[in-house]
């Protein structure tokens, strides 16, 4: 029972450093995140809805990025969040209200930096997505930030189409 025990655990660690090594990674930076559009909560503290906002994002730029070829880093540099929905009022409670008119925006600036240090693509980003209800393939229905997620990851299918590598 031991030997199988450390069999599957060293399978395990074999198998998950082998993604890690063909990846890329990503780097983000929140500029001036107290003059962004729309970061409030609903119910929780600013501080701590804050932080897991970033928190979710900084994971699905990772995710993003881990498609691309190995020794690559994405450095984004946030400017500008507005969630989709908009805060109101609900009684004692503020409540996140999402309708067409409150579709999610991004802005910010990346690069793609080489092994070598070099450019290889950079850019500022504008992003939105006023039809961000329309359609049913959201990826994200039941996760936290689904709009802005379907959001970035069509900015970066569209950006780095040529670059994604296949994972095997």
């Amino acid at each position: 029972m031991k030997t199988l025990t450390t069999t599957l655990l060293s399978v395990f660690t074999v198998v998950s450093l082998q993604s890690v090594a063909y990846a890329a990674t990503s780097e983000v930076t929140w500029t001036d995140y107290k003059k962004y559009r729309d970061i409030r909560s609903g119910d929780e503290s600013r501080k701590h809805f804050r932080e897991r906002i970033f928190k979710d994002f900084e994971k699905h730029f990772t995710k993003l990025a881990e498609r691309l070829p190995e020794g690559q880093v994405l450095k984004i540099d946030v400017t500008d969040v507005d969630l989709a929905g908009d805060t109101h009022a609900g009684g004692i409670d503020r409540l996140r209200i999402v309708k067409e008119i409150y579709f999610p925006r991004m802005n910010f600036s990346y690069q793609l930096v080489n092994v070598d240090g070099s450019v290889e693509k950079d850019d500022t980003v504008v992003l939105k997505d006023m039809s961000f209800m329309m359609g049913e393939n959201l990826r994200y229905r039941h996760k936290s930030l689904g709009y802005e997620k379907k959001m970035l990851d069509d900015w970066f299918l569209e950006t780095f189409k040529q670059l994604i590598v296949e994972k095997k």
